[in-house]
């Protein structure tokens, strides 16, 4: 860290230079300097250099009103909304007004739901010992409740249009020091709002680095098209509020009439139905966060000059800056990294990314000393196939007893491997040879053997469809009056059938909801289902005019990959604009992946992704691959022992190895240290009764190292990716 120290004292002196140049022109003349006319010179470039600027400009994408707000560290706080430790694990406060909650309300639930959605919340699973508010920096259990003062600031991202308004935020904790500045991105995961990356935020407080945040285009706040309601930045709701909302269907007055006469109830969601593909630019999203967070630095410890001008005393190049964050919020920072021309971003360290790999992928994937036939399918072929197959696949013998099971609706499940073979897409006679068979082709299409126990509990929380519907709707810019495929989202009885939103149910949906129904209270539509549009869950697939979980509708969404039709076109168009290059511009970068993952799996994300980036970047590239055996995607399912028992005495929390991950990103960045080398951690499941696992220790989380044994080495020879077993 010697030179950006250096780097930083010598820019501070000629800044100062600057500054009393500009204090000492005054006097007029022709040869005086003034304020303005020392900005007037460089502004064209300020602007176009964005963070390198050397006067402070609030970025041209910033639309409107900068909202910021301080945090005691007492009664309220950045990271667990003044919850602390405890708080975050134990129950939310009711809101006051169930039906009208206030900005400070829906902030703390924001942040409580998305923190909890993503680790494990159980002390006997880590909370308190291994990660959490009150596990200091450096591994430290303290006493402390964890909470972090500080400012956080929020803005809009938009185009022009005053339509996009991506959220921005910006927390910058108290500890922050400018003379050893640092920032790190928490992109939000999955569809969530801009608090969907608190639990990686996390690491960046604790260190004092600014968190750059952003909801990526994606949100949990719908557009309510029956009142016509929108939800503003701070997740309050509003009479479609014009270019304050955080997001409204494109739809004008008749459009929006027709729906409602023709579907009534429905809601529309950013992800979904924004028409803009958001996930095309979640990389310059990402790095549109990073600039905000410059601006917000340098206003706060820029030099004044008088007269609003500020010179920026945080540039890059004496600012260490780390992507981060999980899932498709980890897609995202890698995104941001391969598009990263103005060198903002240091390094990367990220979890279980989400990345879309090109058409032609060459790299090749080796594990058990055979082929992996099946691998770098993008997130929307590998979800509908998992859509077709999986509920069925939970019937089979080799998945009898795993977590979840006892929630799949087994005569549906029935009904749709009968379905399948009827249609041609089993072949096997019995229940049970149809339930191995479509366990065999999940196999055979790229999920691991250690993904078995968990495609059950996918299936039973209805994951494939929700994301193959999200997805598929986004990628191809369909309309909320579209019904892509037959499906919608609506609010619906027990019993399945379609009911207007209550106030109460609405109101909170920014913070309770995770932007990818089932969520929240709304359900996943089947619109064609015969009779009347009923839950998918429990709908008829008019074809068979059974209760198969809609095959029809699964059937067409998979159909769109390869179909010639219109929407299938704008999907295939669509998926074309995400697809990643592998190009990390020599950036030292740190993957960290469960290999039991079974909604993003190993086989087409991560292993691919790291093939095709030795492929590309041949002897530049610094990007190390950690595979952690007996983990997956889901953090918080372990945290569930009475609702999903097994996922404790099978699975090692993820979370751990993000963290270490990103210690190791640091100390390689700020001191230099190696980075370790590809590898597969092999940790030790808790074991026990499931439901009630013993106490995770270190031993079950053991370190990644630096040099691994040749057994648990990843190696890149010959065009070929090896991971051993």
């Amino acid at each position: 860290m010697t030179l950006r120290m250096r780097g930083f004292q010598t820019l501070s002196l000629a800044l100062v230079a600057a500054a009393a140049l500009v204090a000492c022109g005054g006097g007029g003349g022709d040869d005086s300097v003034t304020p303005a006319d020392a900005a007037a010179a460089p502004t064209e470039q300020a602007q176009h250099l964005g963070a390198h600027a050397v006067f402070n400009r609030k970025p041209e994408f910033v639309s409107g009103e900068v909202l910021s707000t301080e945090y005691d560290g007492v009664s309220d706080d950045l990271l667990t909304a003044g919850l602390g430790k405890t708080g975050l694990a134990g129950a939310l406060p009711p809101f006051a007004s169930a039906s009208a909650p206030t900005a400070a309300e829906l902030r703390r639930a924001a942040i409580y739901n998305s923190y909890r959605a993503i680790v494990d919340m159980t002390a006997a699973g880590g909370y308190g010992s291994l990660y959490g508010p009150n596990v200091d920096a450096d591994g430290v259990v303290t006493a402390s409740e964890g909470k972090v003062a500080g400012t956080e600031y929020l803005a809009f991202s938009d185009d022009g249009s005053g339509q996009q308004n991506v959220v921005l935020m910006v927390q910058v904790p108290s500890t922050f020091d400018p003379r050893r500045a640092c920032i790190i991105t928490a992109t939000s995961s999955g569809s969530r709002g801009v608090y969907g990356g608190i639990s990686t935020g996390e690491w960046g407080l604790k260190r004092g680095c600014a968190v750059a945040y952003t909801d990526k285009g994606t949100g949990s706040g719908p557009h309510d098209l029956a009142s016509d309601t929108v939800p503003l930045i701070d997740g309050t709701r509003a009479p479609s509020a014009g270019a304050a909302a955080q997001f409204r269907a494109p739809l004008d007055a008749a459009q929006l009439a027709a729906v409602n006469l023709a579907t009534p109830n429905r809601l529309a969601y950013k992800h979904a139905h924004s028409q803009r593909n958001p996930e095309k630019d979640w990389g310059r999203f990402t790095l549109q966060a990073v600039e905000f967070a410059y601006w917000v630095l340098n206003e706060r410890h820029g030099i004044a000059l008088g007269h609003g001008q500020r010179l920026r005393t945080i540039r890059p190049f004496n600012t260490l800056v780390i992507a981060s964050s999980i899932s498709n919020g980890g897609g995202a920072a890698i995104a941001a990294a391969e598009q990263d021309r103005e060198r903002l971003i240091d390094g990367v360290a990220v979890s279980e990314p989400a990345v879309e790999l090109p058409a032609d992928l060459r790299g090749v994937v080796v594990q058990r000393g055979s082929t992996v036939q099946a691998v770098g399918k993008t997130l929307v072929d590998f979800t509908t196939y998992a859509n077709l197959f999986q509920s069925c696949a939970a019937l089979s013998p080799q998945a009898a007893g795993t977590p979840g099971a006892a929630f799949v609706i087994a005569p549906f499940a029935a009904n749709r491997c009968a379905s399948l073979k009827a249609k041609g897409w089993l072949s096997a006679d019995t229940l049970s040879a149809q339930a191995d068979e479509a366990l065999a082709k999940l196999a055979s299409y790229g999920w691991e053997p250690e993904s078995v126990p968990l495609h059950a509990s996918l299936a039973a929380f209805e994951v494939a469809p929700a994301v193959s519907v999200t997805f598929a709707n986004a990628l191809a810019r369909a309309s909320v009056a579209d019904h892509l495929c037959g499906y919608s989202f609506a609010a619906t009885t027990a019993q399945g059938v379609i009911t207007p939103t209550t106030a109460a149910l609405l109101a909170p949906m920014s913070a309770t909801g995770n932007g990818v129904p089932p969520s929240a209270g709304v359900q996943l539509i089947n619109n064609l289902s015969p009779g009347l549009p009923l839950r998918d869950l429990f709908s008829f697939s008019p074809s068979t005019l059974t209760q198969d979980f809609n095959l029809d509708g699964a059937l067409c969404l998979r159909g769109l990959l390869a179909g010639a039709d219109a929407q299938a076109l704008a999907l295939q168009k669509g998926l074309n604009e995400t697809r990643r290059d592998g190009d990390l511009n020599g950036k030292p970068t740190i993957i960290v992946h469960g290999r039991a993952d079974a909604l993003l799996p190993v086989n087409h994300t991560s292993r691919p992704y790291t093939a095709l980036n030795k492929r590309v970047e041949g002897g530049r590239s610094r990007l190390s691959y950690i595979e952690v055996t007996n983990a997956q995607h889901f953090d918080g399912f372990i945290g569930l022992p009475t609702v999903l028992p097994g996922y404790d005495t099978r699975y090692v929390p993820l979370h751990v190895y993000l963290n270490r991950g990103l210690d190791a990103m640091y100390a390689h960045l700020r001191h230099g240290r190696p980075l370790p080398a590809s590898q597969v951690v092999r940790t030790v499941p808790r074991g026990g009764v499931p439901g009630a696992a013993p106490a995770i220790t270190e031993a079950n989380v053991p370190p990644i190292v630096q040099r691994p044994a040749a057994a648990d080495a990843i190696t890149w020879r010959a065009r070929t990716l090896t991971v051993p077993d």
